[in-house]
């Protein structure tokens, strides 16, 4: 269905972080926009004041009278909603056209050129720094993000350039939707393995998925990834990582809570770069962002101004408190190769302090696929708090708990086994140096009550 044809947009998931970025493109086209989720939430009211109309029950009756004519309502869903949904089965029986987030965003990169960043971690902060960049150059671009960049208070951008930056989920394999001009890849190590089954295939979706990438456009690839690439003729490769490869840092200065250093490049080296959230992590970020928007014509200035001013992303290593006492910060990393790099990063910063970990697990087949790994990057902490594992779209697994990290944890970490409702009160009876909230499960939720919590603790010791 043609866009030009459309009166109004229903979304089945509405409250996604990738759900809501193209609800708020389809508002900007002065359609109708309506969609159900579960529960309410930040995000979903946030929506309904930007014009959505959401509702909260799985009831066929609170779809709007302006989203029942399949001849002009487009319906899109998330992959986590199930087929018994009683209103996706309303509308596939009414005959709607019915298409995935991807699906829609697969039809933008055909109509714009598509800088996408895909991986199975550091893909939504990369792909916020590449848009920041973008946006405040010369070229401009619209951007569907996975996260909320704090520049704007939102996951998308709207422009006037021909370009969308876009984060490529490889989950459902929805990024095979894409056609990107250009594509980060920051990292393959195997996840939702619920959906793949093996990591073999996990690798081979994206192996196919390098095979999209449009002739005379770029791959811009973590050097050392196990995977193999299908690159069409006229597709340049490069390689980058913080220490080698055709884009990488030198001279690297982490002092006084500041982060610089030099870009490395094959087309214009760019000196003392500075990182506007300056966290050792985003150094990696900031190289694949800076070599994606230089390939696509930004300027070395553009590029240094681009990443001062960045400010990061909610629940991306989010300092909520960071005071000489105490540090508090909230972090999206639920694979445990994105808690190993948030442990080595918050270490690097803060390597003569407690650390203090609050990790709520996701998903039961992620703790069971990867229980003894999320045990060893934990390890890298001093202290552990472990809550229930938060099931999003799944039911338990026998044998399949929190415990199975606890009991593999090394015998230096102080550890805990607690229920989410016990989080708060256990902020109200401890003090803590460095505090860090893992996962992206709902625990989230609590971060601001943790903070207003740390906040009064500190201000009756004075």
């Amino acid at each position: 269905m043609k866009i030009e044809k459309l009166t109004a947009v229903y979304f089945v998931g509405a409250g996604g972080i990738g759900m809501s970025a193209i609800a708020r493109y389809f508002i900007s086209q002065g359609l109708v926009v309506a969609g159900y989720d579960k529960t309410p939430t930040e995000l979903t009211r946030r929506l309904e004041k930007e014009g959505v109309l959401m509702h909260y029950e799985e009831n066929v009756d609170e779809i709007p009278h302006s989203c029942k004519n399949p001849a002009h309502c487009l319906v899109i869903y998330t992959p986590a909603i199930p087929e018994s949904h009683k209103e996706m089965q309303y509308f596939r029986q009414q005959g709607f056209e019915i298409q995935k987030r991807a699906q829609v965003l697969g039809t933008l990169t055909r109509q714009m050129k598509g800088l996408c960043v895909a991986g199975t971690h550091g893909k939504t902060t990369t792909s916020s720094m590449c848009a920041h960049i973008m946006h405040q150059s010369h070229l401009d671009c619209n951007a569907f993000l996975g996260g909320i960049a704090k520049n704007y208070g939102t996951n998308y951008i709207l422009s006037k350039s021909d370009y969308v930056v876009i984060e490529a989920d490889e989950f459902d394999r929805s990024f095979h939707w894409l056609h990107p001009y250009m594509t980060v890849i920051t990292s393959t190590d195997p996840d939702h393995l619920d959906i793949y089954g093996t990591k073999e295939a996990y690798l081979e979706s994206f192996r196919h998925y390098t095979e999209l990438i449009q002739p005379k456009g770029a791959l811009i690839i973590h050097r050392g990834l196990e995977m193999e690439e299908n690159l069409q003729p006229g597709v340049r490769r490069y390689d980058y990582s913080r220490d080698e490869g055709d884009f990488h840092a030198e001279n690297i200065r982490i002092e006084n809570g500041e982060i610089t250093f030099d870009f490395i490049s094959p087309i214009e080296c760019v000196k003392n770069v500075e990182l506007g959230q300056p966290v050792p992590i985003n150094i990696e970020n900031g190289i694949a962002a800076m070599a994606m928007a230089q390939l696509a014509g930004c300027t070395a200035e553009e590029l240094r101004v681009g990443m001062l001013s960045f400010s990061g992303v909610d629940r991306r290593f989010d300092f909520k408190i960071k005071t000489p006492e105490l540090v508090f910060l909230s972090d999206y990393a639920h694979h445990p190769k994105e808690i190993y790099q948030s442990a080595q990063s918050i270490r690097e910063l803060y390597h003569d302090r407690h650390i203090t970990a609050i990790f709520q697990p996701h998903l039961y087949t992620r703790t069971r696929d990867f229980y003894t790994d999320f045990a060893e990057a934990l390890s890298l902490l001093d202290e552990v708090i472990l809550t229930d594992i938060y099931p999003a779209r799944e039911k338990p697994i026998e044998g399949v708990s929190s415990q199975l990290i606890y009991d593999r944890l090394a015998p230096h970490v102080k550890k805990q086994l607690i229920t989410k409702d016990q989080v708060l009160p256990l902020i109200k009876s401890r003090d803590f140096d460095v505090l860090i909230v893992l996962g992206a499960g709902d625990l989230d939720e609590q971060v601001p009550q943790i903070a207003n919590i740390l906040k009064r603790k500190k201000v009756n010791k004075r």
